[in-house]
């Protein structure tokens, strides 16, 4: 029996090993669900895959070029709280004594060009008196504000002073998320200050922040002060001007916004050329067209802006478009989305000839509109405080 054991026990126990390496490499073979997650494998990373050790070189390229401002403009401020109340004014009016004050604020600049052009932003530069501007080599001077453009929130300077370092360009339009960026500008006033993130999100806009909004999205850290400063790629080349930063407590929460170069360069070679940016007009507010509204228009799943609004006398009239219209597409252009609508025709030169295709009373129509010059944003005076 022995004997036996001894001689069917070997192959007994190799039977068994077989089997268990079947199951566990082909489990279906014995009717078992297959385990295999299909896990990818990444490749063996190489030295030249990875980013360097630092981005000195990148600041020391672009950090020359970013100027600190500081600004400051007259305020009437009442001289009693009593003074603000409504129930005093109503009896004493508005002829209430009051007194001047001199009120400062920071922001950042780039320098564009060795000829002494800065770009920022509006909101650094609006209403101020005076705007000095202090670069990185100690040099101080004053600057004139050649122009400005609330609805993108930009302002061209002009600086008069010799070798003026200049920042070199980069494509906005080719950066893509993930890519480094470093935020360079005079967060609250300590001097100016280098911080590092990544592109977090291209094309944003719908922030309620300006009229033409296509921000890039990052999180290095943007404070108060980075405004108008400049945003780098990680050679050095300006990608946008930083402008704002999404937060409830006032500081940095990771989310910053800034105005791509494309577009920023765009706009100050208008301004510098034209004192103003020269954007077309079509005299018409508009409003989605929601699913209620696409189904009692008979329009379900097709694109279409509502005209909610016409001007008088302007170029939308003037076509004969009228209020309750569906605009299918303008230019041959799909008309998916109001505020994409607006901004295609702000960028088609005033007096050109467009054709808008309209939905009205069920039946389609074609009409043609020559196009406008778009008046200048009216800046909301500034509250006495």
């Amino acid at each position: 029996m022995l004997k036996a054991l001894r001689f069917l026990g070997w192959p007994l126990l190799a039977g068994v090993l077989v089997a268990m390496l079947i199951i566990q490499r082909y489990p279906q073979w014995v009717g078992l669900p297959n385990l295999d997650v299909n896990l990818q494998q990444a490749p063996q990373t190489t030295l030249s895959q990875q980013g360097p050790a630092s981005y000195a070189d990148a600041v020391s390229l672009a950090a020359p070029a970013v100027a600190n401002l500081y600004t400051t403009k007259m305020v009437n401020k009442n001289t009693h709280p009593l003074f603000e109340d409504p129930q005093f004014r109503r009896f004493f009016g508005d002829n209430l004594p009051k007194q001047k004050r001199m009120e400062s604020s920071l922001g950042s600049a780039v320098i564009m060009s060795s000829t002494g052009y800065l770009l920022t932003n509006n909101h650094v530069t609006a209403g101020a008196d005076q705007i000095v501007v202090a670069l990185k080599d100690g040099r101080e001077t004053l600057a004139k504000v050649v122009g400005s453009d609330p609805e993108t929130d930009l302002a061209v300077l002009k600086i008069d002073l010799p070798n003026l370092p200049s920042i070199t360009i980069g494509r906005s339009d080719q950066i893509r998320i993930g890519d480094i960026a470093l935020a360079i500008g005079n967060p609250f006033g300590v001097g100016q200050t280098t911080t590092m993130g990544i592109i977090s999100a291209t094309g944003r806009n719908q922030l309620g922040l300006n009229n033409y909004e296509d921000f890039i999205q990052t999180d290095a850290a943007i404070n108060p002060g980075n405004s108008g400063g400049a945003l780098v790629d990680a050679n050095g080349n300006l990608t946008g001007i930083n402008t704002a930063i999404f937060s409830k407590s006032g500081g940095s929460q990771g989310i910053g916004f800034a105005i791509p170069i494309n577009l920023a360069v765009e706009v100050m070679k208008a301004i510098i050329e034209h004192g103003q940016v020269i954007r077309g007009w079509l005299g018409i507010e508009v409003q989605p067209l929601t699913q209620d509204l696409a189904e009692s228009f008979g329009l379900s799943g097709r694109p279409g802006i509502v005209v909610a609004g016409v001007f008088r006398d302007g170029p939308a009239q003037k076509a004969g478009l009228q209020l309750g219209d569906v605009i299918l597409s303008i230019d041959g252009v799909p008309a998916t989305d109001g505020r994409r609508s607006m901004n295609q025709v702000a960028r088609i030169k005033p007096t050109d000839n467009v054709a808008i295709q309209v939905l009205r009373n069920g039946k389609e129509l074609k009409l043609m509109a020559e196009i406008g010059l778009r008046p200048p944003q009216q800046t909301p005076p500034q509250e006495e405080e």
